[in-house]
């Protein structure tokens, strides 16, 4: 298991790169509506929030598997937010 401090540098990096693709997206499609691109920046946002309070709360039993879990979660967010950048 990576340790806690490089699972919220994963978390800060990952939802991070997906706000910069969509500022990109934005700048390089000044013509379209930027409602759609907020709302997944605003996404973006809530599950960076969610997962950091997740790694934060040490009064889980079993600590490793919730870190791995939020590994996972990580993941599977970070790829429909993806696939949402990809769909504009």
């Amino acid at each position: 298991m990576a340790s806690v401090k490089n699972l919220k540098k994963d978390v800060n990096y990952v939802l991070g790169d997906i706000i910069e693709a969509v500022y990109i997206w934005e700048l390089t499609n000044p013509d379209k509506e930027t409602k759609k691109s907020q709302a997944i920046i605003d996404e973006a946002i809530v599950v960076f929030d969610e997962l950091i309070e997740r790694i934060n709360d040490k009064k889980v039993e079993n600590r490793k598997n919730q870190l791995k879990e939020v590994s996972n979660d990580l993941e599977k967010k970070g790829r429909v937010l993806i696939e949402k950048i990809n769909k504009l």
